[in-house]
């Protein structure tokens, strides 16, 4: 399964040195770079390394999942995760390109996932000294919101919206990524869930005060927090505990009222109610930045509202029109959905009449209470037949190479 013996010479000494391998004989795309793969990311669920593709030629990510079948909680999580990632098809979304076929599935203990690489991700744009000029705020929010759209028409909430988890190039794509956290649910009804989700500093105030029937305004208040913090270049909710974080929220919306805390446990409710009684001061959201306009903190006070009732939809925040910029720089340049006529004079934009689209086959909110009813063992035969059924990308399967240079540091 070596591709040495299958390459083209010119390729061979690079090729050889490759992670990733064919498992059959294929015409080899011409490698567009000598870079070395290597290692581009560490989490509590894998590693993610930056290799070629042997197939297409392109850099790829390959991400690693070790020990998917360690416990129940991992397998459930794995699997859900390869369902999401396998069904997205969107700019704004990370796809899943290709999963590594096991080769023995008595030996079937982890999982190889490919998808798009990326350059760099939000959080390092915001803590770099590189400029943030009020046009990339406005795409990226865009985009953020755009992708969000098409999670939670498919039925998803994503649960950990984070600088971090939101990929970028080059050309600024903005992508959602880590659906981890990521759960089913059903739109029509609260359902229970953990209230331990999401990084603390982008963590609504219903989770803080320990709601487990939450909705997809979680999600829009942590990228009401990201637009904060691009606008300023800092985090706007930043303590050292949840308690904290809570009474950070509430020194900018003010004290909530009782019906604002509906879905708050009694000990988070009595905590808001002992403290001294404290106004809203979201106009010194103003001073974020130079520029942050009234536009830009009317969407904010859409999306930090402290009842999650009250706050906006992903759809209402779309139709602002502090983001109509954003679109428009998009769409004229950015996106898969429109296309540039070249066969005519001026090379007119032709443009999609579904700008931001919604997932095509959103998932049953039903599936979530199958997949907790799966013992270990129909987990991974479930998982086992999802991933060998699949077609590989190209018509190809792609293997581990364990003759490469890098395979020790993969393989530990």
């Amino acid at each position: 399964r070596s591709v040495v013996a299958i390459i083209t010479t010119k390729t061979a000494a690079h090729i050889s040195n490759a992670i990733l391998a064919a498992t059959q004989p294929f015409y080899p795309a011409p490698v567009q770079d000598a870079q070395p793969d290597r290692p581009i990311g560490y989490g509590a669920f894998g590693v993610v390394w930056s290799v070629t593709d042997p197939r297409s030629g392109k850099r790829v990510a390959l991400k690693k999942m070790p020990n998917v079948f360690q416990n129940l909680a991992s397998c459930k999580r794995v699997f859900r995760e390869i369902r999401m990632l396998s069904s997205f098809k969107h700019d704004n979304v990370l796809c899943l390109l290709d999963i590594l076929q096991p080769t023995n599935p008595h030996f079937f203990q982890e999982l190889y996932v490919l998808t798009e690489l990326m350059q760099s991700d939000l959080h390092k744009i915001i803590v770099s000294p590189q400029s943030l000029t009020i046009d990339h705020v406005k795409v990226f929010v865009y985009q953020i919101l755009r992708g969000l759209k098409y999670l939670h028409s498919a039925n998803i909430l994503h649960r950990d919206i984070k600088p971090g988890n939101l990929l970028v190039n080059s050309n600024c794509i903005l992508k959602i990524c880590d659906f981890g956290l990521a759960r089913i649910w059903d739109a029509r009804e609260r359902q229970n869930m953990t209230h331990e989700v999401v990084t603390q500093y982008y963590r609504s105030p219903e989770l803080l005060m320990g709601a487990r029937r939450y909705t997809g305004a979680v999600d829009i208040w942590s990228v009401g927090c990201i637009f904060a913090e691009l606008l300023a270049r800092r985090i706007l909710f930043q303590a050292q505990g949840p308690i904290d974080q809570l009474d950070l929220i509430i020194d900018l919306l003010g004290t909530p009222t009782p019906d604002e805390m509906k879905y708050a446990c009694e000990g988070a409710r009595n905590h808001v109610l002992r403290a001294p009684f404290r106004v809203n001061t979201f106009h010194r959201m103003r001073q974020l930045s130079q520029h942050t306009t009234d536009d830009a903190v009317q969407l904010l006070s859409m999306m930090l509202q402290f009842d999650p009732d009250k706050r906006a939809t992903v759809d209402q925040a779309l139709k602002h029109s502090y983001l109509d910029e954003g679109r428009m720089r998009f769409h004229s340049c950015m996106c898969s959905c429109c296309y540039t006529n070249t066969s005519v004079p001026g090379n007119t934009r032709i443009f999609s009449t579904d700008p931001d689209p919604v997932h095509e086959m959103p998932f049953d909110p039903k599936w979530e209470k199958e997949l907790s009813r799966l013992s270990m063992f129909d987990l991974r035969d479930r998982m086992y037949r999802f991933v060998t059924e699949r077609t590989p990308l190209f018509g190809t399967p792609l293997c581990i190479n364990p003759s490469s240079a890098a395979y020790k540091n993969f393989a530990r």
